[in-house]
């Protein structure tokens, strides 16, 4: 009987353990990781989207984002997934290469060696909200011209948009596109 009482305290005491304080550590740790937030965006009283999920933009007088392998039209959050097709896989290679003719026909200023690999190929999840600051700078010429501003005053907008790793050390530099492409239609005026 004795033992019988020390299993159930131990059985006790780990569950508080694993199933609250773990949890709850979990839990902390992702608050800080992730900063605790999904943020739905509003631009002149209507949601626009939300910061976490990628967007399709085609117009020239806005930012790309990276492909979507997530259904036919892209960015379908029902059918979250990547493509699965291997590098050597014909159809994928046609798919990239596609992609790359398509950029540089938009971006003629630039050579095939200058896009960056994350502009013609899907991510994983084919819901990225982010792209890296090089890919958003090269875009800068593009998006320039079809509003019809200055490079410079382009750039400067992106330069406020690249978020920086958390404490300098945890995770790359990105750029949220929705958030960008926002910024762009506010400092610069909507274009439909």
């Amino acid at each position: 009987m004795k033992n019988m009482w020390k299993s159930m305290r131990l059985t006790i005491a780990f569950c508080v353990i694993f199933a609250i304080l773990y949890v709850g550590v979990l839990w902390v740790f992702a608050q800080i990781a992730g900063h605790g937030r999904v943020e739905t965006l509003t631009l002149d009283g209507k949601t626009v989207g939300a910061d976490l999920v990628g967007q399709l933009f085609v117009s020239e007088v806005y930012f790309w984002g990276r492909p979507s392998a997530a259904g036919a039209k892209g960015y379908d959050a029902t059918r979250s997934s990547g493509s699965n097709q291997a590098p050597s896989n014909r159809k994928y290679l046609k798919e990239v290469e596609n992609r790359v003719d398509s950029f540089l026909v938009h971006h003629p200023y630039l050579s095939r060696k200058d896009i960056p690999a994350e502009m013609v190929t899907a991510g994983g999840s084919g819901l990225d909200p982010d792209i890296t600051p090089t890919s958003a700078y090269i875009q800068v010429g593009r998006v320039a011209k079809a509003r019809g501003k200055k490079e410079s005053d382009v750039r400067a907008l992106v330069d406020k948009y690249v978020d920086r790793p958390l404490l300098t050390l945890l995770g790359p530099e990105k750029v949220n596109v929705l958030r960008l492409n926002m910024a762009m239609d506010q400092a610069f005026g909507k274009i439909e």
